[in-house]
């Protein structure tokens, strides 16, 4: 029972994601049409980068990993008083270093901006320094839209919490297309204070929920009690965890600075694509099983069983979508970037450019995917040092294959140095091979032995080598159509036959995903 409960949950967070990231896409291709791979879209998405780090360091992987297991073992124990108090301490503590955070960083954005995009000059450079110091403030706000969505998963109400960003896609959209009639520097301006906006409307269409949810919550800077002491402590070291991981971000945004116009947007679009699947089946597992684990009760070797179960279960459901995913990323990425970004200043050659950098990060789809879930087992055993160090290792290696990929090899290679940007996804593969390896090997010394059989590895791949190669062979057949059109055309075929192979292979989750549909069918 507590699986199927958790399995509906997965829908419920995946539901969400999927509709968010919907209504996301359609903003970046708005944004897109708008704006292509010029300047002002680069300077755009660099100086969105500068305050995301506010909200990544503050935000929802770092009160997931801290704040949500301890909030949660005590709405299990039914401790409503303590649970409040805890809540509302997090609160606090979040709203004044956020508070400092964002003043600070708009005062010393000028020397941000050497920091994050050397490579940025003349008009290019001013306007990102303008963008940055307007999206300071929203990112504040996005930190305690994190704070409302760790109170409301501890709870089960995921959906509301994974569905609340797009109102801050909708108003970005919004903005555009209202001013859509001024020049691009002027409508980036006013795109960033349409972010502000959406920022503020996204935690305040949560907040009469938490409100209702924690009638003991209580703002008060309280660092005395021991539940909010051991959120601190836990916090520390996924903070640093999160801060390093952005500095890998960072990087890959300086060295994509120095790669000529358009390299930062390419870069940028194609993360919206390589992480939606990330985001849809990993975070959408882990979400939904962070707070039952870490609420799971009993002896040490019955929670381990509890939580080996559970994690094993999780694995073959993330693999089961995310092999797909790889594979057409690394076959299918054209048609994927140009049904979803080619129009008006977004050309075919940007989809091509946008492919070999998403095809890039087909290397370490899975591995980052699956890390995800084993951090998350790790988290719900207050175990937050761990993911730490193994985090810390794989960006190191990040920074610098990155750096060789994207800069000397293509020189040595004689190809065009903007190719240097499907390096940096490429080894950042490669680097989460090593951290995820590391995970499992830890923990299985740990829990008992946990993955994903090799039998079910070598049916997925299959499967899904069986789809690109049709699916490959209706893109040239239909090469003249429109983007949208031989995006549906090539990929739905692909996804298609992946279910057929795999269903024909008795692969149990696809068996379970049409036991699903043919239930809701009646």
């Amino acid at each position: 029972m507590a699986r199927e409960s958790t399995g509906r949950h997965a829908f419920l967070v995946g539901s969400g994601i999927l509709i968010s990231r919907i209504v996301g896409l359609a903003r970046q291709r708005v944004f897109s049409h708008y704006f292509g791979q010029l300047d002002e879209a680069d300077a755009f998405y660099a100086a969105f980068r500068v305050p995301n780090f506010l909200q990544n360091l503050f935000g929802e992987g770092v009160l997931s990993a801290s704040f949500i297991p301890v909030y949660a073992r005590l709405l299990a124990q039914g401790d409503e008083e303590e649970s409040g108090r805890v809540a509302g301490a997090v609160g606090a503590i979040l709203a004044l270093a956020t508070s400092v955070m964002v003043l600070a960083g708009v005062l010393l954005t000028p020397y941000l901006i050497w920091i994050i995009a050397p490579g940025f000059q003349g008009p290019k450079r001013e306007l990102t320094i303008q963008l940055v110091r307007i999206l300071f403030p929203g990112a504040g706000l996005l930190v305690f839209s994190a704070w409302s969505l760790g109170i409301l998963n501890s709870h089960r109400k995921f959906f509301l919490s994974y569905t609340a960003p797009v109102i801050w896609n909708v108003a970005m959209i919004a903005t555009m297309v209202a001013f859509r009639r001024k020049d691009l520097t002027t409508l980036a301006v006013y795109l960033a204070w349409g972010s502000v906006v959406g920022s503020a409307l996204q935690f305040f269409v949560q907040l009469p929920t938490v409100l209702r949810l924690t009638r003991k919550l209580r703002l008060r800077l309280d660092t005395a009690a021991a539940n909010v002491r051991e959120v601190l402590r836990n916090f520390a070291p996924v903070f640093v965890s999160r801060g390093v991981v952005q500095i890998s971000a960072y990087v890959d945004q300086v060295i994509a600075s120095k790669l000529g116009e358009g390299a930062v947007a390419a870069l940028t679009n194609a993360q919206s694509i390589y992480t939606l699947p990330v985001s849809l089946f990993g975070m959408a597992v882990s979400a939904a099983e962070l707070p039952a684990m870490s609420s799971a009760l009993g002896t040490e070797t019955e929670i381990a069983a509890r939580l080996r179960q559970r994690l094993n279960a999780g694995l073959r459901q993330i693999a089961f979508f995310i092999v797909p995913s790889a594979m057409a990323f690394f076959a299918l990425g054209d048609v994927v970037a140009a049904g979803l970004y080619q129009s008006g200043r977004f050309t075919a050659e940007n989809a091509v450019y946008v492919w070999g950098i998403i095809a890039g990060s087909a290397v370490g789809l899975l591995a980052s995917t699956l890390g995800r879930l084993y951090a998350s087992t790790y988290y719900a055993l207050r175990d937050t040092r761990t993911p730490l160090r193994y985090a810390s290792l794989r960006v190191a290696l990040t920074v610098g294959l990155g750096y060789l990929c994207a800069l000397p090899l293509p020189r040595w290679l004689g190809i065009d140095p903007h190719w240097g940007a499907a390096g940096l996804t490429a080894s950042a593969g490669a680097a989460g091979w090593v951290e995820f390896t590391l995970l499992r090997r830890t923990l299985n010394a740990r829990i008992g032995a946990t993955g994903v059989a090799a039998t079910l590895i070598v049916k997925l791949w299959g499967s899904a080598a069986v789809g690109a190669a049709v699916a490959w062979g209706i893109k040239l057949a239909i090469a003249g159509a429109d983007p949208v059109s031989r995006a549906i055309f090539v990929l739905v075929p692909y996804g298609l036959i992946y279910f057929a192979v795999t269903y024909v292979l008795k692969v149990e989750e696809c068996g379970a995903l049409f036991g699903k549909l043919t239930r809701a069918l009646r």
